[in-house]
């Protein structure tokens, strides 16, 4: 099954209202590539602007994190409910620095990977390990834990539309990059957890990204691996040129 590559920029906590549609408007055509799926994962208040400054383009708008409940007394928090009305496309769900910083568990990802489902969001599932559980050789179960954990309770049809993200933790924002054979070794065990928890169709479906310092000097290392559908990219992800560099490589 030939899967559409997927190049999703994560802003994490950069960029004002003003700064976000400045971005866009240089990235519109640019960053529209035949065969690719473009997205920008945006910080919560610069969601609608971005949707509106979309309307009419083939860049995809999502959210970088979203509450399992519809409504309720979590101050701060944001719904699914809130972003599909929005006309959010995606949200990213579990990023390490999600678990890391705000004590997110396996068991938490997956009733947000379950909540983005239930309002028409395309779930980005973030898994990947630890320096200390790489070095442990810990790589693989790691892996598959957190995926197994966050497809709890999905069908296979929901599976094979998710998107999962793997980034080795020790790789986001340090420069320091898995390399391409690494990635696609690792890649290609997520989808055998996959098949194994449904079967080789929707292994063959699901969208799989690196993550984890990637640039436009190496994306196309990446997308050359087999296993590899894309990329969720930070920081190289923040400057116009560089994103539209980083869709045009994923082709």
């Amino acid at each position: 099954m030939a899967r559409t590559p997927i190049i999703a920029g994560n802003w994490k906590m950069f960029k004002t209202v003003s700064e976000a549609v400045s971005f866009f408007n240089e990235v519109k055509g640019g960053a529209e590539v035949d065969g690719v799926e473009s997205v920008i994962c945006a910080p919560f208040t610069n969601l609608p602007a971005l949707v509106e400054a979309a309307k009419g383009t083939k860049i995809a708008i999502g959210a970088q994190n979203l509450h399992f409940e519809d409504n309720g007394a979590y101050t701060g928090e944001i719904s699914g409910v809130m972003l599909a009305d929005l006309g959010v496309k995606y949200v990213i769900v579990g990023h390490s620095e999600r678990r890391a910083y705000f004590g997110e568990t396996d068991e938490i990802v997956n009733k947000k990977v379950v909540a983005a489902f239930k309002h028409g969001l395309t779930p980005i599932l973030c898994v990947g390990e630890k320096l200390e559980e790489r070095e442990a050789g810990e790589t693989k179960n790691v892996c598959k834990v957190q995926t197994e954990g966050g497809l709890k309770g999905l069908s296979a049809e929901q599976a094979a539309k998710t998107v999962i993200a793997y980034e080795p933790i020790w790789a986001i924002g340090t420069g320091k990059s898995s390399t391409a054979g690494d990635a696609e070794d690792v890649i290609a065990y997520i989808r055998e957890v996959v098949a194994s928890l449904y079967d080789q169709a929707t292994a063959d479906a699901v969208r799989i990204q690196y993550g984890g310092s990637v640039k436009p000097a190496n994306v196309q290392e990446y997308m050359g691996q087999a296993n590899i559908d894309g990329a969720l990219v930070g920081g190289a992800s923040l400057e116009p040129a560089s994103y539209i560099a980083l869709v045009e490589g994923a082709k």
